[in-house]
């Protein structure tokens, strides 16, 4: 007896690769949207610092004034530019000689500056370092900027130091600016909750930052430790860079020009976890510095603060991004030339980041900066500022290299500090 054979289906194999395709077995579940709510104003403070950056003042009107005050006497020209070129606001410095600077700002970017808000702009004295006083101005202006595809009206601080001060003849034509605004709220990561701010800390308008080797600019700030502050060093995150919180690696997909919007979601890179930034101290005078052991961009072995036995040695942190100390730089050299042959030393502390050697060489050499610098390219976190608790740049300690007692943690800045270095070596010296 013949069996007859079974019935079976034929599944052709192009036919099984889609229904594999048209239908598969585990979905990744969709990562919801985070939205944080626009704070026009007050987020230099929430991130508890701020970035400054420089407006190139010219004597030259750009084309797009259209109308302009009728009593301006000595003006200067400034373009601010945000969301690329979707919004540019005219800035006018009227500064004629023995008469008090005005600032003008075209607040609603339509090019004419006199049917603007008046920005708040005021003046405080300042002695120099040649002992002769000048005027530091600062005050802020809200403009109506584009964030993406709406309108907003955001808030810019600015200031500006004396023309006339020879110290600061680097800056004679650039008003400093930075952004005061960011979007708040929170975001969840895995099963927790966090508070987070976002920050465009280079004022552009553009939530997405640039890609460029020293970061976007842009940064969302967790509160990962969750004590209710934001620290730039350790809660810090680059929009357009992997991060790690908890253990888990994170990446930030689909943000908006605006930062209205955006995804976190898990990633298939590793990056390492910051570790919680130890809560700053101020290195009272009288008690012993922090001692560590680094080296040089000349690869010299630092070991702080024996290596600077019979001198007294100013420990600096600072970097090249930050503008406050560039302008303390011109009071910095001329104190090293002043006393360095009498026993004074400089250690700098670069927070630059990765990959900016040749920038901090070539900058450090073109403005007349001979003393040794140590450099990690970690940024705020740059081990020994770490170590000493940073929180802010430029920050100063004055040591006695023999006791390794702080000698000094004020009057460090402007024309105190040649003042405060002049009585460390009298006194060093019994004098």
């Amino acid at each position: 007896m013949k069996l007859k054979p079974r019935n079976r289906p034929t599944v052709l194999l192009p036919q099984l690769l889609a229904l594999l395709t048209a239908a598969p077995l585990l979905a990744a579940p969709a990562t919801p949207d985070v939205q944080l709510k626009l704070l026009p104003i007050g987020g230099a403070a929430k991130m508890g610092g701020y970035m400054p950056q420089r407006l190139a003042l010219s004597a030259e009107k750009p084309e797009a004034i259209k109308k302009l005050p009728a009593d301006l006497a000595a003006p200067l020209f400034g373009t601010l530019k945000f969301g690329g070129a979707a919004t540019a606001v005219a800035v006018v410095l009227d500064e004629p000689e023995g008469k008090p600077s005005r600032l003008f700002v075209d607040a609603n970017a339509n090019g004419d500056l006199t049917d603007d808000a008046a920005p708040v702009w005021n003046s405080r004295p300042v002695k120099g370092s040649d002992g002769k006083e000048y005027q530091q101005f600062s005050g802020s202006s809200k403009v109506q900027v584009s964030l993406g595809t709406e309108k907003a009206e955001l808030n810019f601080p600015m200031y500006r130091f004396d023309k006339r001060d020879p110290a600061r003849a680097a800056s004679a034509g650039v008003l400093f600016y930075y952004s005061d605004y960011a979007r708040e709220g929170e975001v969840t990561l895995g099963a927790k909750t966090y508070k987070a701010l976002l920050a465009d800390r280079m004022a552009t308008g553009d939530f997405r930052g640039k890609e460029a080797e020293g970061g976007s600019g842009v940064q969302l700030f967790i509160d990962s430790n969750e004590d209710g502050k934001l620290d730039a060093r350790s809660e810090a995150f680059d929009v357009r860079q992997p991060f790690n919180i908890a253990g888990q690696t994170y990446e930030i997909a689909g943000l908006t020009a605006g930062g209205e919007s955006f995804r976190i979601q898990k990633s298939v890179k590793v990056v390492a976890e910051k570790k919680a930034a130890p809560r700053p101290v101020l290195l009272a005078t009288g008690k012993p510095a922090t001692v560590f052991k680094a080296k040089t961009t000349e690869g010299v072995a630092i070991d702080f603060p024996a290596s600077f036995k019979g001198k007294i040695v100013l420990l600096d942190f600072w970097a090249i991004w930050c503008g406050p100390c560039i302008g303390e730089l011109p009071n910095l050299t001329a104190a090293y030339q002043k006393f360095h042959g009498q026993g004074f030393e400089i250690l700098g502390i670069s927070l630059d980041r990765a990959g900016d050697e040749k920038k901090l060489a070539d900058f450090t050499k073109s403005k007349n900066m001979p003393w040794p610098q140590v450099f990690d390219g970690k940024y705020w976190q740059a081990e020994v500022a770490q170590t000493y608790g940073v929180r802010s740049i430029p920050t100063a300690y004055l040591v006695d290299g023999d006791t390794g007692m702080v000698i000094a943690n004020t009057g460090l800045r402007g024309a105190q500090l040649e003042k405060t270095i002049a009585d460390a070596l009298a006194k060093k010296s019994g004098k």
